[in-house]
């Protein structure tokens, strides 16, 4: 019931495009990973996925007064560096493993933080430690049209502007998932860089 109305709410924002929802396996466990450009990116790529997926979050973010019940609900992953909290990192991924090993579907943004330019990063060394420990088949995912929102870093700090858009187009483009094998950061941002793009084109497209 929530996914669904996680989905109602993000199609009245926006006027969503998504393509490749099918690549996200329909049984076990899997990665996805998709370009980081706003707060809301998790609600768009949680209400698209056909499967309930576990989310990696920062935990200054897992922890607000406001959404910290929310994330507990839906299963969301605390992570925090290790300079804040020593031995965090290991407990994080160990809550992914055994998410992973119980067959469920883990979305990551390995980027690590939102995008400040609205151009993808490089992927951080995560991706890479939780494959080492579970290699499962890696989903992209390619999010493009929430960069200039008010959730973004455009024009300033994320969430201290006022609202300017609505029903702004978004898309987002799910890839062939990246076998066990062949899964590691490089490929996979190789993979999101090439969705966002085609995300990109539809997005400042006029038509359909």
């Amino acid at each position: 019931m929530l996914r669904r109305l996680v989905f109602l709410i993000i199609h009245l924002l926006y006027r969503l495009r998504f393509r490749g929802r099918r690549h996200i396996p329909a049984h076990g466990p899997a990665l996805v990973v998709c370009n980081h450009v706003s707060f809301v990116d998790a609600l768009v790529v949680g209400g698209a996925s056909p499967r309930p997926l576990r989310f990696l979050m920062d935990r200054p973010i897992y922890e607000s007064p406001w959404l910290h019940w929310l994330f507990r609900l839906v299963g969301a992953i605390p992570v925090d560096s290790e300079r804040r909290d020593p031995g965090g990192l290991r407990r994080s991924l160990d809550q992914v493993s055994r998410a992973l090993r119980a067959g469920e579907v883990v979305m990551v943004f390995p980027e690590g933080r939102l995008t400040t330019d609205g151009e993808i990063h490089r992927f951080r060394r995560g991706l890479d430690l939780i494959l080492a420990r579970d290699p499962v088949p890696v989903v992209p995912a390619g999010l493009a049209g929430l960069w200039g929102s008010w959730t973004s870093h455009y024009g300033g700090r994320a969430l201290t502007k006022p609202p300017r858009r609505f029903r702004a187009r978004v898309a987002l483009y799910f890839g062939t998932p990246l076998a066990p094998a062949e899964a590691d950061r490089q490929r996979g941002e190789e993979g999101v860089r090439a969705l966002k793009a085609e995300a990109d084109r539809w997005v400042a497209s006029r038509g359909r």
